[in-house]
């Protein structure tokens, strides 16, 4: 990836997802999120158009995952699905989930992790549609000593690749 391809990635996360991060109980680090958009495992999905290319921005979507653990378990991480907005509602970003699941898929992982701000609740109902559910570790909601409830910001939502696993077999037996 380019230095410009990473700058347009790190600018559609600021516009879109600054506001939510300074909102939550991760806060909003330009520093600290450019590092972890270094981080050497990440893998990106780029979505360019090649009309603009000439342009100062070419990308116009992008998903980012790493190969992690997760309690012990190998999974497929989503940590950033940003999307320019003349591209959302368009199955862009469902092709890209897809894309990412096929390779977690196919290197034995069984499930697709990722965290999603509370508020976001276009991003809930998305993720919702492609089967992800609350993941077991997704934090709950606590009580203070003095009884305020304190909800948690994000959630951690998860979905079994054991269906691609399943189809794959079918596509090698079938």
């Amino acid at each position: 990836m380019s230095t410009q391809q990473f700058e347009d990635c790190f600018n559609l996360v600021a516009s879109s997802s600054a506001n939510a991060y300074a909102a939550s109980s991760i806060g909003w680090s330009p520093t600290k999120k450019r590092k972890e958009m270094k981080l050497p495992d990440l893998h990106y999905l780029l979505v360019v158009n090649p009309a603009s290319r000439s342009a100062a921005s070419s990308v116009e979507g992008f998903l980012s995952f790493m190969l992690t653990y997760e309690d012990g378990h190998e999974v497929v991480y989503c940590y950033e699905l940003h999307l320019a907005p003349p591209l959302q509602r368009q199955g862009v970003g469902m092709h890209l989930m897809s894309l990412m699941e096929h390779a977690g898929s196919r290197t034995g992982v069984e499930k697709s992790m990722l965290t999603v701000f509370v508020e976001n609740e276009a991003a809930l109902r998305f993720y919702e549609k492609l089967g992800y559910t609350k993941d077991d570790y997704s934090p709950e909601p606590r009580t203070l000593r003095n009884g305020t409830v304190k909800m948690p910001t994000y959630t951690i939502l998860s979905k079994s690749l054991q269906e691609w696993a399943t189809d794959e077999e079918d596509e090698q037996h079938g």
